[in-house]
């Protein structure tokens, strides 16, 4: 039965179908991944961003850069969104990602211009990824993280392309050495690490604390702020009168009823600091708020209190001085006072008050000071230090590099071409497509140098075809061609691996999608209409019911 078209989505609609969606996606993935271009490898560009709240950012990081960024289009926020997974995943590579990603795109857009089905694609470069995955892990060469040197090459390649390279080994000495304070106990859980800015002073003067740092003083002049191997007692309640948690009424009948109830609460607190005090403790450290009643008392039997500590820090004030965080102060026992802190010393940096707990017997964290000249500088260094920790926790959990400088890309790329023969039917063509792809790290790399990325290109191809040829990639530095054994660039094969599996795997999921249907929002809708007075407002309660 023919009849007039039924409208199901809203008029206000904007939608797009087929190979438009797929063209749109692929244009949308090229322009994210053409921004963070140019911040690949050593001689690569910083940007400046300007956040809404007209703060300023300077950087050369994938992720910090993206992450500033406001974005319309729905495939463009998918793009953003990997920078972002794959910091939280492996920490480093963000930007080879996004590259990566969006030139997966671009290839694929031939295939969809001659209607050939994005599922044949997919099925091509999952197989691709596969191929490569294998690959990686043949051709990683295992290192032994007991020797230092060998660690520290896989470092000093991370940041070889960041702004603190030219503070030489600083950053990644500060990582190696907060790592391997961390990985005594916490050896192959996650690993989190805590870091301090404090702008003034120079850059060399950052260090790595046996121990930690917290941006706290204690709550009384009087108190003490050194004290020798202190007995650690730390709380996540409030040392406070508790106040009942129902109303409650108090008839008086006499005058001294109002002393009585206050001197109620006197009692109460004493016999809080009394159970507390009777473990002989120096300084007692609490997640909640402390009363002046409490701190006189606590004072009195000469303890140093801070208050209002961050659940991130008592936890890690935990782990260096043995104490077990308590719930209650009369469940305190002898068992919960930590003692295996050597130092506690309250010290003014600056202009804020800093309390360090330091000297610590065999301690599983740490705080890393950072000292620099401005807030930017601080904040690139801070962006370049969590990548080379991220790195550091890697290679200590699989303990396996890969040269850099785009001389993997371009051996997986080599050895993915011999395969393609070996692949049936029309899935041939998209797997010759990942292998030109992966070409886009060393041409990126030559033309962030300024070299001639044609001549460039074709030499390595040259070098990858013949045996031997594994360690050729681009110096970052000259835009040469060079062995990346002999000048030092590694990667990690973790970051290499996630890097591949995220921008293939994204471009198969934005490849699949053939329709992309966007709503105008309502207030958007209502204020397009000028205020109309015959539309009808939305109430809510009594007028709406009449």
């Amino acid at each position: 039965m023919q009849g007039a078209p039924v409208i199901v989505v809203n008029a206000n609609t904007k939608r797009e179908q087929g190979r438009k969606a797929q063209l749109g996606n692929i244009q949308a993935a090229k322009a994210v991944s053409d921004i963070v271009l140019t911040t690949l490898g050593p001689r690569s560009m910083l940007k400046m961003l300007l956040d809404p709240m007209g703060g300023i950012v300077m950087t050369n990081d994938g992720n910090a850069i993206l992450r500033e960024i406001d974005v319309q289009h729905p495939a463009a926020k998918s793009m953003i969104e990997l920078a972002r997974a794959q910091d939280e995943e492996v920490g480093d590579g963000t930007t080879s990602v996004i590259i990566l990603a969006g030139e997966m795109m671009v290839a694929a857009r031939p295939f969809i211009e001659k209607n050939i089905h994005p599922t044949e694609i997919v099925n091509g470069y999952f197989k691709a990824l596969e191929d490569s995955v294998s690959i990686l892990d043949e051709i990683a060469q295992q290192i032994d993280t007991d020797k230092k040197e060998e660690v520290m090459k896989a470092l000093q390649s991370c940041i070889g392309t960041k702004f603190a390279f030219r503070w030489g080994t600083l950053i990644s000495d500060l990582s190696l050495q907060a790592t391997r304070i961390v990985l005594r106990r916490w050896k192959y859980q996650q690993i989190e690490f805590g870091n301090q800015e404090i702008p003034g002073g120079t850059l060399e003067e950052s260090c790595v604390l046996e121990g930690v740092m917290i941006n706290k003083d204690v709550t009384h002049p009087r108190m003490r702020r050194e004290i020798k191997n202190p007995r650690i007692i730390l709380l996540d309640c409030t040392l406070e009168y508790k106040k009942g948690e129902s109303m409650t009424n108090m008839e008086m009948t006499k005058e001294s009823d109002m002393t009585d109830a206050l001197q109620q609460e006197i009692n109460e607190v004493a016999l809080m600091c009394n159970d507390i005090l009777k473990h002989k403790p120096d300084i007692v450290i609490t997640e909640k708020g402390v009363s002046d009643l409490a701190q006189h008392f606590l004072l009195k039997g000469n303890v140093s209190v801070i208050r209002r500590v961050r659940k991130t820090d008592n936890t890690r004030i935990a782990r260096v001085s043995g104490a077990t965080i308590v719930n209650r102060p009369e469940e305190l026992q002898e068992t919960d006072v930590g003692t295996l802190c050597g130092t506690f010393e309250v010290k003014k940096i600056g202009d804020d008050y800093f309390a360090f707990f330091v000297d610590c017997q065999n301690p599983t964290a740490c705080s890393i000071i950072l000292r620099g000249a401005s807030k930017d500088v601080l904040n690139e260094m801070e962006r370049n230090l969590h990548d080379c920790l991220a790195v550091a926790k890697n290679i200590y959990q699989d303990p396996k590099l890969l040269p850099g400088g785009g001389a993997v890309e371009m051996e997986v790329s080599a050895r993915l071409l011999e395969k393609a023969n070996k692949v049936e039917g029309l899935g041939q063509l998209p797997y010759k497509a990942v292998a030109y792809a992966l070409e886009i790290i060393p041409r990126t790399l030559s033309a962030n140098c300024g070299a001639d990325t044609v001549r460039v290109l074709t030499e390595l191809r040259a070098k990858h075809s013949e045996t031997g040829g594994l360690y050729f990639g681009v110096d970052g530095n000259t835009g040469k061609i060079a062995k990346m054994n002999e000048i030092n660039v590694w990667e990690p094969l973790s970051v290499k691996k996630q890097v591949f599996k995220t921008a293939i795997e994204s471009a198969c999921m934005l490849l699949r999608i053939d329709d992309v249907v966007s709503g105008i929002k309502k207030k958007q809708q209502q204020s397009g209409r000028q205020g109309g007075e015959d539309e009808p407002q939305e109430t809510f309660g009594d007028q709406r019911d009449g």
